[in-house]
């Protein structure tokens, strides 16, 4: 017996949007950080800081690849 999915609520909608909120309130990630941090330990600049920073992922992935 297949059951049908239960409605949403106002209150769950609500919730929900909330989360959505939060995440955009913090507005840097993981990413962004972790490849600032890296081009800051390498290069000591910030120009460079904030380029890696923009690039986020892929500038960790490809400091794993080549270091």
């Amino acid at each position: 017996m297949m059951r049908r999915p239960m409605p949403e609520n106002k209150k769950t909608r609500k919730v929900l949007k909330l989360e959505n909120k939060t995440v955009v309130k913090n507005g840097i990630g993981f990413g962004s950080v972790l490849a600032i941090t890296i081009s800051w330990s390498v290069n000591h600049s910030i120009l460079w800081s904030i380029i890696h920073g923009c690039l986020s992922w892929l500038y960790v992935v490809y400091y794993a690849l080549v270091r």
